[in-house]
């Protein structure tokens, strides 16, 4: 499952956790493909801003979560990603690498794929090899310290992984809107998710970006012209979702968080009256302040009034 709407989009809209437990069985990662979008907009910020995507706080020793990050992936891809506690082989992407060299697996693999990952500094070619093989982004959460130390972040939703490397959960949270709630949860949710149970969570935006990656030095602000109408602004309107789930690693109280990013145009992610009434009575109940974080406000009222059209439309 990559977003459920119904778990997601609730009114009244509040920055909370809303953590639930993964069903027996369920995946946590999503294999691509060489023609996906997820390959071809990872490679691009890993040949270009790598330092921005790929963090590790000083002394941090990284190893045992993303060997078992490997391990997970070989775990429930088999037929796509393979890991023998030292090299791992990419199949779909006809590369193997270990903590250290990259290697291709027969002569068709991509060159593109190579370059990028023996571009990467030494002791990050694992790390770069599992971000291109996934959809997903990664990051390590450690409960002993309350901090983020780790990330291999390409396709940020409108932060800066290099701000929050290191940082507490407290820190990290501070910027956003309405926060209470999670700070409240921080240290149980720390707790909670670096111990033996798997979890889940969904979070959902309204962006006028047309990219998965939205690193703020890499994006103007949200485009939402004063004058646009509600054609021309639901033309720029995209449906931007994350799945975010935590792979346990009791043993040294750590979890591995991963974050799959979806963007689909507005008017064709809200399909049914039903889902545009949701997303109107959340938009409808967000505060000011979390209007503001989110780069809503200017567009609010007109988002609202399509989406009250789409849901009357389809009720007909």
């Amino acid at each position: 499952m990559s977003f459920d709407f119904d778990a997601a989009v609730i009114a009244p809209f509040r920055m909370q956790p809303a953590l639930r437990r993964l069903a027996a069985g369920a995946k946590q990662l999503t294999p691509v493909g060489l023609d996906s979008r997820e390959l071809r907009e990872k490679l691009g910020v890993l040949s270009c801003f790598a330092p921005q995507a790929l963090l590790g706080a000083p002394g941090f020793d990284a190893l045992p979560a993303l060997h078992a990050l490997a391990a997970q992936a070989a775990a429930e891809w088999p037929d796509d990603f393979a890991w023998d506690g030292a090299t791992a082989r990419a199949l779909r992407l006809r590369w193997s690498a270990s903590d250290d060299t990259p290697l291709p697996l027969d002569p068709s693999a991509p060159a593109e794929i190579g370059t990028c990952l023996a571009s990467l500094p030494h002791g990050w070619r694992l790390a770069g090899l599992l971000s291109l093989a996934f959809a997903e982004d990664f990051a390590i959460v450690d409960a002993a310290s309350a901090t983020i130390p780790w990330l291999a972040v390409c396709l940020p939703s409108h932060w800066a992984p290099e701000d929050k490397v290191g940082r507490s959960f407290a820190e990290i949270h501070a910027p956003v809107a309405d926060n209470a709630m999670l700070l409240k949860a921080g240290e149980h949710l720390l707790r909670l998710v670096t111990r033996a149970e798997r979890w889940e969570r969904f979070v959902w935006t309204i962006t006028s970006h047309p990219w998965l990656h939205a690193h703020p030095d890499r994006l103007a602000r949200e485009r939402w012209p004063a004058d646009a109408g509600p054609n021309e602004l639901i033309a720029l309107a995209h449906w931007r979702t994350e799945r975010q789930t935590f792979i346990p690693l009791p043993a040294w109280d750590q979890a591995v968080f991963t974050i799959k990013v979806d963007l689909q145009p507005l008017d064709t992610a809200i399909t049914t009256a039903a889902q545009a009434r949701c997303v109107h009575d959340a938009l409808a109940s967000m505060s000011p302040a979390v209007l503001a974080y989110r780069n809503l406000s200017a567009a609010r009222s007109r988002l609202l009034g399509w989406l009250a059209a789409r849901s009357a439309a389809s009720d007909r």
